[in-house]
């Protein structure tokens, strides 16, 4: 089975359909999302209605939670509120019941889905140490988990003697005995410095996992999202994938 997997597209339509044309070249069987489909981005509909389309499970977002108030504005930095304010007035029915409907954790034979930690998964809490992806490794029932939040791609491993270390490489052959939880980066609002879209596929046959990037139109993402009435700042952070 081949799945791609991917998270924090972010309203951002020009990453998410690169990202998907991308993923044509990789015979995938079936897709998970993250979370974080909205927020931040000047398309949230269009994102909402092609994410629907294409995966195969959705797990809830804090902006997913946040635009159908289900997650309180005062989580989130001004704006970041303001931007869901906005994205909140977008939405549909049908976009807004799929926000709703999101759970915060997914779990089946071969794989585990949560946006920010399982400790907590509900309060989205951030993972960048050691310390805290323990907290999710010693929760975990499955030999991988994929979460997004952070918007940094890349990788925790424990290994058959507890061991817990931070990955630089973002391709990897799963070892038998250790387990891995991987950060897939953001579709639509990357942080790590590189600032095309990020993705990742999962071989459960070949048992490898690598997360790819993808260009995409930075300069036309980052005029509608001004274009909107949105705080400009959201669109030129894209540019340095900051």
């Amino acid at each position: 089975m081949r799945y791609g997997i991917f998270s924090d597209v972010h309203s951002n339509l020009e990453a998410l359909d690169a990202v998907v044309e991308a993923y044509k070249k990789e015979s995938i069987d079936k897709y998970f999302c993250i979370g974080d489909v909205v927020g931040y981005g000047a398309n949230p509909r269009e994102c909402v209605e092609r994410v629907s389309r294409l995966v195969a499970l959705t797990v809830a977002g804090n902006h997913d939670w946040g635009s159908v108030n289900l997650f309180p504005l005062s989580y989130f930095n001004p704006l970041a509120a303001e931007a869901l304010l906005w994205t909140n007035r977008q939405l549909d029915s049908g976009c807004a019941y799929f926000l709703e409907s999101l759970k915060p954790v997914y779990q089946d034979s071969s794989l585990t889905l949560a946006h920010g930690t399982l400790d907590e998964p509900q309060q989205f809490n951030y993972m960048f140490d050691d310390n805290t992806a323990d907290k999710t490794f010693r929760l975990l029932d499955t030999n991988i988990c994929f979460v997004g939040h952070t918007h940094m791609a890349g990788i925790f491993k424990k290994d058959k003697n507890g061991n817990v270390t931070y990955l630089r490489k973002l391709a990897l052959s799963i070892e038998e005995g250790s387990s891995y939880i991987v950060n897939a980066g953001s579709v639509g609002q990357p942080r790590d410095g590189n600032n095309q879209a990020a993705f990742c596929v999962y071989d459960t046959t070949l048992k490898t996992v690598e997360i790819k990037r993808v260009p995409y139109d930075i300069a036309k993402t980052r005029k509608k999202i001004i274009a909107a009435g949105l705080p400009q700042y959201l669109g030129d952070r894209l540019l340095s994938g900051r």
